[in-house]
């Protein structure tokens, strides 16, 4: 199966939980979904279309906190990023340590760095920063104006 079956099922599949979809290459495609889509995005694309979760990053940007999930359809060279914009005064979303043990330290650091919470984390405890910063202080959240 090449690229541009597996975004069209895709796509199908998730029709009004798209935001938008840039194909950076053959190789590369990065979709904005709707926040609350994550985890049945994430459900379908390891258990249908066998795809594997790889890690996730995050940055503050003037539009709110933004996630991309990294996944891979090795047999062809894919990388898919789902990517979500979350709220800027209460940036949470749905963990996706409980279905991906990779996901789980990633998380605990963006929830230190940015103050994310993702609910449903099965240990959301500080990983990083014991005493290296004060509570509620996240070192790499922006100030807009």
């Amino acid at each position: 199966m090449d690229t541009k079956t597996i975004i069209e099922e895709f796509k199908g599949e998730f029709m009004g939980n798209i935001l938008e979809e840039v194909t950076k290459n053959e190789r590369r495609v990065i979709i904005t979904i709707k926040p609350d889509s994550l985890l049945k995005v994430a459900d379908y694309l390891y258990k249908r279309a066998g795809f594997r979760f790889i890690i996730a990053s995050a940055i503050h940007t003037k539009r709110g906190f933004e996630i991309h999930y990294h996944f891979s359809k090795d047999e062809i060279g894919l990388i898919l990023n789902i990517h979500v914009i979350l709220d800027r005064e209460k940036p949470q979303i749905e963990s996706l340590s409980n279905m991906f043990n990779a996901s789980n330290w990633i998380e605990r650091e963006m929830h230190e760095l940015f103050g994310i919470d993702f609910l449903n984390h099965p240990n959301q405890e500080k990983l990083i920063s014991e005493g290296n910063w004060a509570e509620g202080v996240y070192p790499l959240r922006k100030e807009f104006k």
